[in-house]
């Protein structure tokens, strides 16, 4: 049996698009690698509680097109992310907001809050060099020492003045008594979980785990019409030009007899000497009541060849080497790249869906063009 696509990948970026493309009548065959489907966005249940295997996974946008069509595959909660920031003995609101600078300097008003800001700011004269005169230029230094510098410098493995400064185009800063992270209109947890969404999507598609699309290409190309795939750009040709670098994560999930670890989903931990950024407790997301906990902590490390990339380190040289790969994607036919991997680009979900979308209308445009 041939099929008309084959994507390789099972992530939310391949659910949408085999979504929208069996919804045009055609038959999709997805092979992944791993043992299960959902990629990143992958979740089980430990204790009845939902456990984000792969790092917290909030789902949020203000396009009300994405909004419907993730709603006709599972109903959302109205879960509000409002993490905490954990220095040394000290707890900060986030995002940085009127709590945080009360607590952080016992100020009330905003006016207050500006002046400290402002002021500090000024320590930065002229075009900032580095990471670091861009994070205090934009927040001053109490909150860039606090807050910013140490949970960095973990999460890159590199000092913040060794750092691009364009890593942080803008930090945002309310000054209001608003917690809520995210600006998006729409904010959510699916209720029946992201793998029971994603399975949802998928339903139609025929489906092979534990398959390495690229120890047999081949094989896998001539089982279909067209390939969309979302594994990395690099290992497709076999990293020819280089391997293209990431930051990678490692997480230690643990089930605790206690209810309520932390009070809250998120809690991120500043200092660069404590190991890990963040703590997740993952019952908060439906707002749990079951008698034990399931916790994550979230530690980055050094990538290297053949662990899992996740922070794509889009520097001068790997989007030199990036491009150097896309410029071999001409040459291939009836075959799609797309995905985190695929474009070498950070994606939260709802960049992600987006992408695939229009990855899906140049397909039918392609399509189209071979018609005339």
């Amino acid at each position: 049996m041939k099929f008309d696509y084959l994507l390789v990948g099972s992530g939310l970026f391949t659910a949408v698009v085999a979504n929208l493309l069996m919804k045009q009548g055609k038959k999709c065959l997805v092979i992944e690698r791993r043992q299960h489907i959902g990629g990143n966005c992958y979740t089980e249940f430990q204790e009845n509680i939902e456990v984000h295997m792969y790092g917290a996974h909030i789902f949020r946008t203000s396009n009300k097109k994405v909004w419907n069509y993730v709603n006709e595959f599972a109903e959302f909660n109205n879960f509000i992310n409002t993490p905490m920031a954990k220095y040394k003995n000290e707890l900060y609101n986030l995002p940085f907001n009127m709590n945080t600078f009360h607590q952080m300097w016992g100020i009330f008003t905003p006016e207050e809050a500006r002046s400290i800001i402002d002021r500090q700011k000024s320590e930065v004269v002229g075009i900032p060099k580095n990471l670091e005169e861009k994070a205090i230029s934009l927040v001053g230094r109490d909150i860039y020492e606090k807050l910013i510098k140490g949970y960095t410098e973990k999460q890159w493995g590199r000092n913040c003045s060794n750092l691009p400064e364009s890593i942080i185009r803008r930090i945002p800063v309310r000054f209001t008594y608003n917690n809520n992270y995210f600006n998006d209109e729409y904010q959510g947890i699916p209720k029946s979980g992201y793998t029971a969404m994603l399975l949802s999507m998928l339903n139609g598609a025929e489906i092979i785990l534990g398959v390495d699309f690229n120890k047999d290409r081949e094989k896998y190309i001539a089982m279909a019409n067209a390939t969309v795939y979302t594994g990395a750009i690099d290992e497709l040709f076999d990293y020819s030009e280089g391997a293209l670098e990431y930051r990678s994560l490692r997480f230690e999930t643990s089930v605790v007899d206690c209810s309520n670890v932390q009070g809250v989903a998120v809690m991120n931990f500043t200092e660069r000497e404590v190991p890990y950024t963040r703590r997740i407790e993952h019952k908060h997301f439906k707002f749990g009541q079951q008698p034990k906990s399931v916790i994550t902590y979230e530690y980055p490390v050094e990538w290297k060849l053949g662990d899992e990339p996740y922070y794509p380190i889009n520097d001068v040289k790997n989007n030199s080497v990036y491009h150097k790969y896309l410029d071999k994607t001409k040459s291939l036919r009836n075959f799609y790249i797309g995905g985190r991997l695929g474009e070498y680009k950070y994606y939260d979900m709802q960049d992600t869906i987006i992408s695939a979308m229009k990855m899906v209308d140049k397909i039918i445009n392609d399509r189209f063009n071979n018609l005339k």
